[in-house]
């Protein structure tokens, strides 16, 4: 008879998704997080859909390329998912997951091809799509998934004019994917990585962050601990103790999140030594704010 047991985190495998505009740096950021994680470039994989843009980086190590073209099926994905593990390599990044989705030969692609009925032929190709979404979660390496992402505009009523307004990106892929992933990073053309999801409790709290390879050791730390509850919390949010600074006065002066944001992304050769002090402040915007409609004050 099978038995329930305690719940562990130790040794995990990340799977995470960077989703971005043509040129924001998917496939650069994706390299650094990847080195992070493994500290061997020789242990990393790219699956490359993109024409072969992960050669253009090749002067930061001697990772290894496997170029994709179409059709670009699901079990194309699966069978170089399985090679990537059987090869031994410790991260696999897929650049990009979108043409799985939308590329030629990828699941719209079939679907449209299927004769009958539009909607009940999604039963025959979301099976397909679900087994390379569970290629990736049940695979034993790290998993990086770059995925495109477009301008999205709705039509606006301005002075009795129907004119665009843009109101933000839409990720190339099935919808709700980012929650299969147990990070997200959303990048803007600044190469500025906003936190779209997060489950280790590393980035949810902080202002927008510059992926590195730094930020991918920070990850593997925490793929690796194994600590009472008490200690991963004290993990996540780095604790410390206040000292007299012009610039920490500096943050503890924005007003709102965005002010704060906007302080941080402008002085990038600050932002490692005072990350902690920008969580900080960040979490008690974030207090005033809750305390605020809990109390349900309106003026």
């Amino acid at each position: 008879m099978k038995h329930f047991q305690k719940a562990e985190r130790s040794n995990c495998k990340i799977k995470m998704a960077i989703q971005g505009p043509s040129g924001s740096g998917k496939t650069y950021s994706s390299l650094l997080l990847a080195h992070g994680l493994t500290n061997d470039w020789e242990k990393i994989a790219v699956l490359d859909t993109e024409n072969g843009s992960s050669n253009l980086y090749s002067h930061l190590g001697p990772y290894k390329v496997l170029s994709l073209t179409s059709p670009y099926s699901p079990e194309v994905f699966i069978e170089a998912i399985d090679l990537a593990v059987k090869g031994g390599f410790e991260c696999l990044i897929i650049d990009s997951i979108s043409h799985e989705w939308n590329g030629s030969g990828g699941i719209l692609d079939i679907h449209s091809n299927i004769p009958g009925n539009s909607f009940t032929n999604w039963s025959k190709v979301t099976p397909r799509h679900n087994s390379f979404v569970q290629a990736i979660l049940q695979s034993n390496i790290h998993i990086i998934g770059t995925i495109r992402s477009k301008t999205e505009y709705v039509l606006s009523d301005k002075n009795g004019k129907m004119v665009p307004e843009k109101v933000g990106l839409k990720p190339v892929t099935r919808e709700d994917a980012e929650y299969e992933f147990t990070i997200v990073f959303e990048l803007n053309q600044k190469h500025q990585a906003n936190i779209g999801k997060d489950r280790t409790g590393l980035f949810s709290k902080r202002p927008e962050v510059i992926l590195s390879a730094e930020v991918g050791k920070e990850i593997r730390q925490w793929c690796q601990i194994k600590e009472e509850p008490s200690q991963l919390n004290n993990f996540a949010v780095e604790k410390v103790p206040v000292k007299p600074d012009d610039f920490i006065e500096q943050i503890n002066a924005c007003k709102t999140v965005e002010e704060l944001s906007q302080f941080y992304s402008a002085h990038p050769e600050q932002q490692r030594k005072y990350r902690s002090y920008f969580s900080e402040r960040k979490n008690q915007i974030d207090l005033l704010i809750n305390s605020f409609l809990n109390n349900g004050v309106h003026h």
